[in-house]
């Protein structure tokens, strides 16, 4: 089953991981929708830089520091997502323990790998 995914922090520089994410996520054909600071289309997805109401949201894929999170706790907590996914570099104890709190599986690991070793 395809997960409907929000990669937050994304970007629209080839080499950010969000970016490359977002192609990885379309390769295998998951439906993505995506949040950055800055407008832009990676692989046909639009970037919102307002939050949006998204439904349906299986995983968020963060691709921000721990500090900056802060500030969208209470969003990524109303998606009410399946799990969040904290790649390298956004780990955040306090974040994992408010997520576990509402039932939300907390996933330290790299989206990418996940990708690639079939475990996404």
């Amino acid at each position: 089953m395809k997960k409907k995914t929000l990669v937050l922090g994304a970007s629209t520089k080839p080499h950010r991981y969000s970016n490359i994410a977002i192609n990885r996520l379309a390769e295998n054909q998951h439906d993505i929708v995506a949040f950055g600071l800055r407008e832009g289309v990676v692989n046909g997805i639009e970037i919102d830089t307002e939050l949006m109401d998204y439904n349906g949201i299986d995983t968020v894929t963060l691709y921000m520091k721990p500090e900056r999170q802060v500030a969208y706790y209470d969003y990524i907590i109303g998606l009410k997502p399946k799990r969040v996914i904290f790649n390298p570099g956004t780990e955040n104890r306090e974040f994992y323990q408010l997520l576990q709190k509402e039932g939300v599986e907390v996933a330290v690991a790299c989206t990418l790998t996940l990708l690639a070793t079939n475990q996404y």
